[in-house]
């Protein structure tokens, strides 16, 4: 594009909320009309969320771009793995004397908001000098259940815009709206390994998707070797065990509330 002009980007990860705003701006539920979506791929998203995103291309009236930043998430995890540097997960720690803790996040904006504000730029036209006005608005999919999440953009010419928030919907309304529409269920959207997963995600994971969680089993191991130069022993559960020794009964079943029961749907906890 050789000139500015102001653009609607939906931000989509393929999960419920996002794929229920994108649908419903299609039927035209929510206006205007998006001018196109944005995934950004981690390259760790379970095989289920890459099937329906396949799907979603074909019935979406406007563009889906797939972004990712280098070479995706976990290979950039790998290479910390043998000791180079790399993206912070949000890895649980264990010091010598038994301490608990948790690594400082930055693949959220290493990994999700720098390639899709990247790609926003290449698509509003923006060229040299940081503009001083909006260009553009970024849908982004948090619903009424999880709106602690909702957070303006850190960036002058970008403004953020939650039209499930607008229109007082939860996440299950989300989902009887889907199933009147005669639309496929949404997976849930988030990286397989992702350390902020529930007990009742881990367990889905293991039940319905034994490829990624044998993955996450095995990336759990190698990481107690160390990851760059975290100096404490790191896990993927917060109990800070094995992950294939965790007792995954749900939290509810355990009397205990979830901490991080959201799915990332696009731009992870922001």
């Amino acid at each position: 594009m050789d000139e500015k002009r102001h653009l609607n980007i939906l931000s989509l990860g393929a999960g419920v909320q996002s794929s229920t705003m994108a649908l419903m701006a299609a039927h035209g539920e929510i206006t205007p009309m998006p001018d196109a979506c944005i995934f950004s791929d981690t390259g760790a998203e379970p095989d289920s969320v890459y099937r329906y995103l396949d799907w979603l291309e074909t019935v979406l009236p406007f563009p889906v771009y797939r972004v990712m930043e280098k070479d995706g998430l976990l290979v950039d995890l790998e290479r910390g793995i043998t000791g180079h540097r790399c993206s912070n997960p949000p890895l649980f720690t264990e010091d010598e004397n038994g301490n608990g803790g948790i690594l400082m996040r930055t693949c959220t904006m290493d990994f999700k908001i720098r390639p899709i504000t990247r790609k926003t730029k290449e698509l509003v036209g923006w060229k040299g000098r940081k503009p001083k006005e909006v260009l553009c608005t970024t849908w982004i999919g948090i619903s009424m259940d999880e709106i602690q999440r909702v957070k303006e953009s850190r960036e002058p010419w970008i403004e953020h815009r939650w039209p499930l928030i607008e229109l007082r919907m939860r996440r299950h309304q989300c989902l009887q709206w889907m199933e009147e529409k005669g639309y496929p269920k949404p997976p849930r959207s988030a990286c397989w390994f992702c350390p902020y997963h529930s007990n009742t995600e881990w367990r889905r994971l293991r039940d319905e998707e034994p490829k990624e969680f044998a993955k996450a089993v095995d990336l759990d191991k190698r990481i107690r070797g160390g990851v760059h130069n975290a100096k404490s022993t790191l896990y993927l559960h917060r109990s800070l065990k094995p992950l294939d020794e965790v007792d995954l009964s749900t939290d509810v079943e355990r009397g205990q509330t979830t901490l991080w029961d959201d799915e990332c749907d696009g731009v992870c906890f922001l």
